[in-house]
């Protein structure tokens, strides 16, 4: 019997929802959907022969999910380890859920959001909530915990930006004591620890791949179902978790089996192009990311 392919990470979106409007995050033309427990433990079923890592995103806010709590136990009891990337503005809402839940392994709060939304005005007390949370579960778990600014500009940031970015990090100084400007330190697509286990991550703005975007040469390599794939709120499964709309669709958890998609015609063209460094999909030839890869 052949070995199955093994990915470091499943991207599982279990809602399409966002309570936020960010401007680098295009909203899905899909359909509002929250992933019910049942299912979920049924999506887990099916990927547990190819990796033991989830990760709580593609689009939507996993904090959304009304009961997030039970799909972490759910998860712990399938001996998963879960990663949740969220904006951070639900943590206080939703923290009775999350508190010593063993199954998360890493919370990653994307502050950028923050100073993107005109309608969220108390910067001080949104991140007083998420460091009041992280610094309560990481001495008390095995939680690491990453702080990211994605969204410097690939030429030179505004003026504007910068000060939002300082405010941001000036706090986090503040409440882990640091001797120096954090920025000072960390490179763009890099991060720096400023606790134990507790990081600040910064990198560039990219823009989400649009059949809609010029297409370039198609050079480059991608680790799309070569470590990763993508399951969406409707069972749509895709390469990677940048396919927000589902426009690569290798085919639906509840027609096919995982294994037997990410193993069809369709996907294995898709990495064997990449072995080429050739992008076969119209999407990745429109995908930037592709290309901090290399060609």
């Amino acid at each position: 019997m052949p070995k199955l392919k093994q990915f470091k990470k499943c991207y599982i979106e279990i809602t399409s929802v966002c309570n936020l409007a960010c401007s680098f995050c295009p909203p899905t033309l899909r359909a509002r959907q929250f992933v019910s427990p049942e299912n979920f433990a049924e999506r887990l079923d099916q990927i547990k022969p190819h990796t033991k890592y989830i990760h709580l995103h593609v689009k939507g806010e996993p904090l959304l999910h009304p009961q997030i709590g039970t799909l972490l136990d759910i998860a712990h009891e399938k001996d998963f380890y879960v990663h949740i990337t969220t904006n951070g503005t639900l943590i206080e809402k939703r923290k009775e859920q999350l508190v010593d839940k063993p199954a998360i392994r890493q919370m990653n709060f994307s502050l950028h959001s923050f100073d993107d939304n005109i309608g969220l005005k108390d910067k001080d007390t949104y991140m007083k909530n998420i460091l009041n949370f992280v610094k309560d579960q990481v001495p008390k778990t095995n939680m690491y915990v990453s702080f990211r600014l994605w969204n410097l500009s690939k030429d030179n940031q505004t003026n504007l930006e910068k000060r939002r970015n300082r405010e941001l990090l000036s706090i986090i100084e503040e409440a882990f004591n640091l001797d120096f400007q954090i920025e000072e330190r960390v490179e763009p697509g890099g991060g720096i620890q400023v606790a134990d286990r507790i990081y600040v991550n910064q990198d560039h703005l990219f823009e989400w791949p649009s059949l809609d975007a010029e297409e370039d040469d198609g050079r480059g390599f991608c680790y799309g179902l070569r470590n990763q794939a993508a399951i969406l709120s409707n069972g749509t499964v895709v390469p990677c978790c940048l396919d927000g709309e589902g426009v690569i669709n290798l085919g639906n958890i509840h027609k096919q089996s995982f294994s037997d998609i990410i193993e069809s015609d369709r996907a294995r063209n898709i990495v064997d192009g990449f072995s080429r460094r050739e992008a076969v999909e119209e999407l990745c030839r429109k995908c930037g990311f592709r290309q901090r890869f290399g060609k």
